[in-house]
């Protein structure tokens, strides 16, 4: 045989045996991925609050494709209480299986751990972080009944009736009862703390009247100033939410200037979750945010949907914990925090 036609058949060989190795290690990985999670067997995915929340909301728009793309069924678990730790601690204590998952959000994954000394875990190491959902902001809200139409209106009234009004959040050292104390904190005002369990008591009782203000994530408290039953004084953002931009931010009124507080959503696995299962659900979650069925439900609720990797996260909760920290450290000094 001709040394040109030698050579070229060797070369095609080469190509030939380095494809077919792709290909095997392409098809070794996706039939492992296939079986990591067998359909007979459900995935808990944990929210650490009861439903109708903003945190119960994004896992129920997460939920359906991943699902899907799993290839078994996910089921949304609310086990609401303290500020969102008993939710997070039953996956913490869980088996790093694949099974259970959390919804978590900063309330119970760094900022609760601040207030109270009784979190025994520690969400940056006892969880394994595998991905960022999105970011969405708080919004201060009242009702028709305080004759509030304003923030400037809300803090001079709270100078009138020093320590006579109160607002609400869903739960103490949630990143709602921080921004309330962060308002007292750069305005001057005297808010005093009212915690719930969550979204629906809470946003229930300030429309009923029984409270006069309330921190509420943008997505449980839209459809209500949609309807005129609630007032929105500002976002907590420093620019006005692309969701609902009628709504000025905290930031604009010359006493809170500055003012940035938010609220955020990943998905978590109990520490030890093996790098495989991490992998895969990363790889997932990126796929799903990136859907547009997902992105037009997560924009109509005023959340981003980020993605990212798993470090990226580690990285945004570390980040997001030292900024209020010294929030929390002057609400608890002063003895706002309870």
């Amino acid at each position: 045989m001709p040394a040109q036609f030698s050579s070229c058949y060797t070369r095609l060989g080469r190509a030939a045996r380095a494809a077919a190795t792709t290909f095997l290690a392409l098809l070794a990985l996706s039939t492992a991925q296939a079986q990591s999670w067998p359909s007979a067997r459900p995935i808990s995915l944990v929210v650490g609050y009861p439903a109708g929340g903003s945190v119960d909301l994004v896992a129920r728009i997460i939920a359906e494709p991943l699902a899907k793309r799993l290839g078994t069924p996910v089921v949304v678990e609310n086990v609401g209480g303290a500020g969102g730790t008993i939710g997070a601690q039953k996956v913490v204590s869980a088996n790093p299986d694949g099974y259970t998952l959390l919804l978590g959000s900063g309330s119970e994954i760094s900022i609760a751990k601040l207030f109270n000394a009784a979190v025994k875990y520690n969400g940056e190491t006892d969880l394994s972080p595998v991905g960022l959902i999105g970011v969405t902001p708080m919004v201060f809200v009242t009702n028709a009944k305080t004759g509030v139409k304003t923030i400037e209106e809300a803090i001079a009234k709270s100078k009138r009736e020093r320590n006579q009004l109160s607002f609400a959040s869903s739960g103490i050292g949630t990143p709602l009862h921080v921004s309330g104390e962060l308002i007292n904190l750069m305005a001057g005002t005297t808010f005093r703390h009212v915690p719930y369990r969550g979204a629906g008591q809470q946003l229930q009782d300030l429309l009923g009247g029984n409270i006069e203000f309330s921190v509420s994530v943008l997505s449980s408290a839209l459809p209500h100033i949609e309807s005129g039953k609630m007032i929105p004084l500002g976002v907590t953002t420093p620019t006005r939410s692309r969701a609902a931009p009628q709504i000025p931010a905290l930031g604009e009124n010359p006493r809170l200037k500055g003012y940035d507080m938010n609220v955020w959503f990943g998905l978590f696995g109990p520490a030890k979750l093996p790098a495989p299962m991490v992998a895969r659900l990363n790889k997932e979650l990126n796929e799903i945010l990136r859907e547009e069925a997902t992105w037009q439900k997560l924009q109509k609720a005023g959340i981003s949907n980020d993605g990212g990797t798993p470090q990226a996260l580690t990285a945004f909760i570390r980040a997001e914990t030292q900024r209020v920290r010294n929030v929390v450290n002057k609400a608890v000094s002063t003895g706002a925090a309870s």
